[in-house]
């Protein structure tokens, strides 16, 4: 077997302080992800899918980096990087927002946390807004350090990872909201554990505040979670597609705006704050969008695995768009996606022909999220 030390490319891309864990705990595969090595391979797709949904998963994803935003101005200056209007945001909370650049293009979508009045992370997305905050902050004006901490989160997903969090904290850890965090300690490791995650399934995020502890925090994890059925997995392509859940680079990118992913309430255009953007999106609002992401299913023989490049889609012969992720589901036992396609053909119904990689097949417009619309199980 590979050992941990041999793998990979050179220093550039860094290794999280789980890396060796998950290969001990049989991670056969990575991609890259904010310059670092992220576990992409446990063995079947589906059982990892099955796994998520039915116990509960433990994913590595330090690669979701933190931009650390302190100093007396730091509301101020976290509320100019975003459309989403911050001012009622309590310490303690955490929000999905986007990060819009002068044009309204999409540069990140990330969940923010703040920890204190004057401290937030934005735990990001696969994108370098470390680079762009320290950018805008050099003329800004503002009193405010950007810099990016010593925090490499886990992923603790599915429908056990309540029951697993009450054993590793006590049953306080309980009363921990969807969308809240707190700082708490494991056995002298210090971190900060939220109600979030990339599943759609109940879940947390436990982010370590120190990565000399990286592997005796996995295998605490592991140790007090394997009597629920925990398993070691990776973030699930299969159920993320289910609950309409974005990829950046995937479903969203630079040239992506918040109203064509139907992000209205992710934009406040009546707030008083100025932020990165505003006049763009006012004018995109009421000129209105030419394209929209939309849901579909496709009527072909399952699909092996998602998607690596952009399926065409065509509709009465004509070019309309493009299928950005997809992927087979097997609790639904359809072929689902998400897709970007022009505004006429964005219609609830709507007959189109995507060409996938094994060749043309139809595709219907269909409502997103495909499981769960209302977000109950992460929420519960």
């Amino acid at each position: 077997m590979t050992q941990p030390d041999d793998f990979g490319f050179g220093t550039q891309i860094r290794k999280s302080p789980f890396f060796n864990a998950t290969v001990r705990w049989g991670a056969q595969g990575f991609s890259v992800y904010n310059h670092m090595y992220i576990p992409r391979d446990f063995g079947d797709p589906e059982q990892n899918f099955w796994n998520l949904v039915n116990d509960a998963i433990l994913c590595d994803v330090a690669v979701e980096r933190q931009v650390e935003i302190t100093g007396p101005d730091a509301a101020k200056f976290t509320q100019m990087l975003t459309p989403r209007d911050l001012s009622k945001m309590a310490v303690g909370q955490c929000k999905y927002i986007l990060i819009t650049n002068a044009d309204g293009g999409i540069l990140n979508d990330p969940i923010l946390l703040r920890l204190a009045e004057n401290h937030f992370w934005i735990s990001l997305a696969d994108s370098d807004v470390l680079l762009w905050a320290q950018g805008v902050a050099v003329n800004s004006g503002l009193d405010v350090t950007i810099r990016e901490p010593d925090v490499s989160p886990l992923q603790l997903q599915g429908p056990k990872s309540g029951e697993i969090m009450r054993a590793l904290f006590g049953d306080s850890i309980m009363d921990l909201k969807y969308y809240w965090l707190r700082e708490v300690e494991l056995d002298g490791i210090p971190l900060i554990v939220s109600r979030t995650g990339w599943s759609s399934e109940l879940g947390y995020e436990l982010y370590l505040r120190d990565s000399a502890h990286g592997d005796a925090l996995w295998e605490r994890i592991m140790a007090e979670g394997m009597p629920f059925g925990l398993k070691p997995g990776h973030t699930s392509s299969i159920r993320r597609i289910e609950g309409g859940m974005l990829s950046y680079h995937a479903d969203a990118d630079i040239n992506t705006n918040p109203f064509e992913l139907g992000f209205d309430r992710l934009v406040n255009l009546d707030m008083d704050a100025e932020f990165i953007g505003k006049k763009a999106l006012a004018r995109i609002k009421e000129e209105g969008v030419s394209r929209k992401q939309v849901g579909l299913v496709i009527d072909t023989a399952p699909l092996k695995g998602p998607n690596t490049t952009f399926w065409a889609l065509n509709h009465c012969g004509v070019s309309v768009g493009k299928v950005t992720s997809a992927v087979y589901s097997p609790r639904l036992e359809k072929n689902i996606a998400l897709a970007m396609v022009t505004v006429d053909a964005a219609e609830l119904g709507t007959e189109l022909e995507v060409i996938t990689a094994s060749g043309p097949a139809r595709a219907q417009v269909v409502e997103v999220p495909f499981y769960d619309p209302k977000k109950s199980l992460a929420a519960a």
